[in-house]
């Protein structure tokens, strides 16, 4: 969608072929550069402990609390799984994110860190089990960084697509934290899912006047013209896929666009696009135009 929006607002002589294809690639990078990112900041809040301690022991008269500070979470195992990862090591030096380290700000968010119930209660207990080193940092990432003004000062500032990306990011660290050793750094996005993707980008473009002709008449009183751009591409794509993509049920279409439309447009575009597909998919059925199969068993 942000890519088919994009090509919308361009100048058409900017528009050569390949340009929808390499938009499309450029936005999923950056959705992978915050993916790394933000691991790496996790992985930096938990690291900063050992750094702490350093610091507060060499100072000229350190006290008995600055000789104690405990330093349980670098040791986190996920922090190892994070930063022995090859893949996610390539991505630090690809995309130089360790220029991006922000040293005051990662200490302002450790110390943020000292402050809760769940980090005391966590450095209290000696021994160590994978259900508790998995949730200390799902708590850095949800109640540190995600709450941090600054630190969302500093997304928004260093990655341009951060306002789009956020909400996923949740769901994606929470994955990524559930089951680490599947992930990919060097391919986050499945070939399946990169195939899809562009297999619908290049059918709304090439089907984009036949989906037009479909949906301007349902759209009755209303000016094309002044429809939300938006609302436009979430039909289009939603037509396309009723017409073109077999395995994907047209209710998944629906429900998704809806939720597209209230995410990204106006309060009243989920229940506008809701009403226009539907009633598009009921002339397409009757018209037996809407093929639909079962996705084939792996």
């Amino acid at each position: 969608m942000q890519t088919l929006y994009a090509l919308e607002t361009m100048e058409q002589s900017n528009i050569k072929p390949g340009t929808a294809t390499r938009l499309l690639n450029e936005k999923l990078d950056q959705t992978c550069q915050i993916f790394t990112y933000l691991l790496y900041s996790v992985v930096q809040v938990a690291q900063y402990a050992e750094t702490d301690a350093q610091s507060r022991a060499s100072k000229h008269l350190p006290s008995a609390e600055d000789l104690q500070v405990n330093t349980k979470i670098a040791g986190n195992e996920f922090i190892f799984q994070i930063t022995n990862d090859k893949g996610f090591q390539v991505n630090l030096e690809q995309w130089k994110m360790r220029n991006l380290t922000d040293s005051d700000l990662v200490r302002k968010l450790y110390n943020s860190l000292l402050t809760t119930d769940t980090y005391k209660a966590y450095i209290a207990d000696e021994s160590r089990s994978r259900q508790g080193e998995k949730e200390m940092l799902e708590f850095i990432c949800k109640e540190i960084l995600s709450k941090n003004e600054s630190f969302l000062q500093h997304m928004e500032d260093n990655f341009l697509h951060w306002g789009d990306d956020e909400e996923m990011m949740s769901i994606l660290i929470s994955n990524y934290f559930n089951k680490p050793h599947l992930f990919n750094f060097l391919q986050l996005i499945s070939k399946e899912k990169m195939d899809y993707a562009k297999e619908l980008l290049l059918t709304v473009i090439d089907k984009k006047e036949y989906c037009l002709e479909l949906i301007k008449p349902k759209l009755q009183n209303w000016d094309p013209e002044r429809i939300a751009a938006v609302d436009m591409l979430l039909m289009e794509m939603g037509v396309c896929e009723f017409l073109y993509f077999p395995t994907i049920p047209t209710k998944v279409t629906i429900n998704e666009y809806i939720d597209l439309a209230k995410a990204y447009s106006t309060p009243q575009s989920g229940q506008f696009i809701n009403g226009i597909l539907d009633n598009i998919l009921k002339d397409l059925e009757k018209e037996e135009l809407v093929q639909k199969q079962d996705r084939p068993k792996k």
